[in-house]
């Protein structure tokens, strides 16, 4: 985890938003242009949506339907309202120190991120490390990865520890290896690689289960640095309209964050929790997932699981070689046994497991392990593939089966194309980023963006979702573009599918009858607009439980 040494009155200046006063009686807020997904999962049109005292809606009205008295009108001119966006995957103290910390999210080239790297640690003296996120040799166009020399020539004196892009390695200097006590001696840990020079030396570079070498030398935060992230990853993500989230990986300091929030009345975004290991599910939860928290803001329900690794560090776990290394198929995290030990663990106490495979090879073993574990765990379980990203055709059908659901991030696609081509070869992509394939065949979708490695953009997200372009428009006609879903879907993937992804169904996730009242007012409707038009959409305001937490 990032270690931050800030002032604690850096925490004081920061907009640690308490709530606003709710209002006491029935609300109509009149004059929208509403759409939400219905009871039936289809869009539905209204002009106005009525809320209780509690902040749960009571009923949404059509175009032309009498208006019931109420105690408060407000006047929606004529924007358009939709539910609040729910993003099913992201890591949410990740966000806030990456948005405090070195962010190389940006940069274009090796050299680029170097004079940044210097510059942060120039215009910071006195942090002990330097730390940050966001590195990608594939966008740098570098075929390799960086070197501890190379980051050595702009920062000595001070141990440097960077976070890729998609959290499975680390960059680190000589000063923070050395440090660690890491030699040409130390052995690659199990489902972890040490990037190595021509010597054996470590060259810099730590993949997957390696990381730890060098992070349990990494000073830990203290809780005001904590909270004053959190404020912060609160701000990032209720700037882009999202009111709800799937916390993937949730460790104890992290809840308990979370719970001095929700004490102190800070807790706005609604937040499912996936436990980061077993000693965490036991501290929290106990022999159950928790009940809802402040107001459905709070609850840990589950546990994430890491089956393999990420294609950009050849760590996703494919059935055959990597076509740009033939020597490589990934690097496995749990054998057969232990992945299916986990998940029964989790399943006897009724948690839900959330299991991160990208690989076709990793895909393969979890949708195997659900089909074992269904036989003897039946009911509503909802098992949740993290990712899904590289399906082999001959296993989609799997995905249709036994409630499973895919968690997937539109974004990746976008990121990834050319390195996913690069990896796989031109004749190993049928099955790349199926999201309508994983429909067709009855599967379920919850829609999310991984941030901090992807922006928390819910509609760049949705936009992604409906073309298999990016933010410039690429490739024309779509990546793959008979993978593509309807705008109908992108939306119910980033509300009530996600919503329901969580078991948060009748909570949040939909504006009808007994749920909770998260809309967003925003300046255009994501089911007319174009891709282009719905990634440039602007949060007007941003409504939590009848409680407006973000506009004028």
């Amino acid at each position: 985890m990032i270690a931050l040494r800030f002032a604690v009155t850096a925490l004081a200046a920061t907009s640690l938003l308490a709530f606003a006063t709710p209002a006491l009686a029935d609300t109509l807020v009149d004059n929208v242009d509403g759409v939400t997904i219905d009871e039936a999962g289809k869009v539905k049109r209204f002009t106005g949506l009525v809320f209780d005292e509690e902040g749960k809606v009571v009923t949404v009205l059509a175009r032309g339907e009498a208006r019931p008295p109420v105690d408060y009108r407000l006047d929606g001119k004529g924007r358009v309202l939709i539910p609040g966006m729910i993003d099913a995957h992201v890591h949410v103290m990740d966000i806030g120190f990456g948005a405090l910390t070195l962010d190389l999210s940006d940069t274009t080239s090796l050299e680029d991120a170097l004079a940044k790297i210097k510059a942060f640690a120039q215009d910071n003296p006195g942090r002990p490390w330097i730390l940050g996120r966001g590195w990608n040799q594939e966008k740098w166009g570098l075929g390799r990865f960086p070197t501890a020399a190379e980051l050595d020539a702009v920062v000595a004196d001070r141990p440097v520890w960077l976070e890729r892009a998609d959290n499975h390695a680390n960059w680190g200097n000589t000063l923070a290896i050395t440090t660690a006590g890491i030699t040409a001696k130390t052995a690659d840990p199990s489902g972890g690689k040490i990037i190595r020079d021509a010597k054996g030396a470590p060259a810099g570079v730590f993949v997957d289960n390696a990381v730890q070498l060098v992070g349990k030398v990494v000073p830990p935060p203290r809780p005001e640095d904590r909270d004053l992230a959190f404020a912060k990853a609160q701000e990032v993500l209720l700037s882009k309209g999202v009111t709800a989230v799937a916390d993937m990986g949730t460790e104890m300091a992290d809840w308990g964050t979370f719970r001095r929030a929700g004490d102190a009345g800070r807790l706005q975004v609604r937040i499912m929790a996936y436990a980061d290991s077993f000693e965490t599910l036991e501290l929290v939860a106990g022999p159950e997932p928790t009940g809802w928290l402040y107001d459905d803001r709070l609850r840990m329900g589950g546990i994430k699981l890491y089956l393999d690794g990420a294609l950009g560090s050849r760590g996703a776990v494919l059935k055959a070689p990597y076509h740009d290394d033939p020597g490589a198929k990934g690097l496995p995290l749990l054998t057969p046994a232990q992945l299916r030990n986990l998940m029964s663990r989790a399943s006897m106490d009724n948690f839900q497991s959330a299991v991160h495979a990208i690989g076709d090879g990793a895909n393969a073993e979890v949708l195997a392990a659900i089909e074992e574990l269904s036989e003897s765990y039946k009911g509503d379980r909802r098992w949740r593939i993290e990712h899904a990203q590289i399906i082999d055709p001959a296993d989609l059908s799997r995905l249709g089966k036994h409630g499973m659901i895919a968690s997937m991030q539109p974004l990746h696609q976008t990121s990834d194309r050319l390195m996913a081509e690069a990896r796989l070869g031109p004749d190993r992509l049928d099955g790349a980023y199926p999201w309508r394939s994983v429909m067709t065949v009855g599967g379920r979708l919850a829609f999310g963006s991984d941030a901090p490695v992807e922006p928390a953009d819910p509609f760049a997200g949705m936009a992604a979702a409906i073309s298999r372009t990016d933010a410039k428009g690429e490739p024309f006609g779509g990546w793959f573009p008979q993978e593509t879903v309807s705008r109908e879907a992108a939306l119910a993937g980033f509300t009530s599918d996600a919503a329901f992804a969580g078991f948060a169904e009748g909570r949040f996730g939909r504006l009808v009858p007994g749920e909770r009242a998260d809309f967003l007012l925003v300046d255009r409707d994501p089911l007319l607009a174009s891709p282009d038009d719905i990634r440039q959409t602007q949060v007007i305001e941003v409504w939590i439980g009848g409680v407006k937490v973000k506009g004028d």
